[in-house]
């Protein structure tokens, strides 16, 4: 009877369709990560770029906050690349060290200074903008270190 009843289990194992395990290298961020950190980043800036167009303020004002999120994100991004640059021992100049901290320093301040004097925003609007920049700029930096991860990942292989 047990014959029977295993030729009964192996029947079935036979009809179930096979997993498919999508394989991940060592060091490789999770695709639910990734999609994560992309997410977030197009939110962030989606969610600013729709607020600046919809802004009651002066087109030279949105351009203002344009070039501040664009250098926002481009600066957190190259010093993410050189902090990581370093750690991994890659040579990194002092001088483009200090400028990519210097960048997003500058980038962070330009954002505080305009929303704390922006008189025609009121105080949840800066709020808002204030949010999807700093959700913009940590998913930047999320987006770049994925991708780095994954490269390196592959290479080890």
């Amino acid at each position: 009877m047990s014959n029977e009843h295993d030729a009964v289990l192996d029947t079935e194992k036979q009809k179930e369709p096979p997993k498919v395990k999508v394989e991940r290298k060592e060091g490789e961020p999770t695709a639910a990560f990734k999609g994560a950190s992309w997410g977030a980043l197009l939110v962030g800036v989606t969610a600013y770029l729709i607020g600046l167009f919809n802004a009651t303020m002066e087109l030279n004002e949105k351009g203002y906050y344009f070039a501040v999120l664009v250098f926002g994100l481009y600066s957190a991004v190259s010093l993410q690349k050189a902090v990581r640059d370093k750690e991994d021992g890659i040579p990194v100049t002092n001088i483009y060290y200090g400028i990519s901290w210097l960048a997003l320093i500058i980038s962070i301040s330009l954002m505080g200074i305009g929303l704390y004097n922006a008189g025609s925003i009121i105080l949840s609007e800066k709020g808002f903008y204030a949010m999807a920049f700093v959700l913009s700029l940590f998913a930047a930096i999320t987006v770049q270190k994925n991708i780095r991860d994954t490269e390196k990942a592959r290479e080890r292989v």
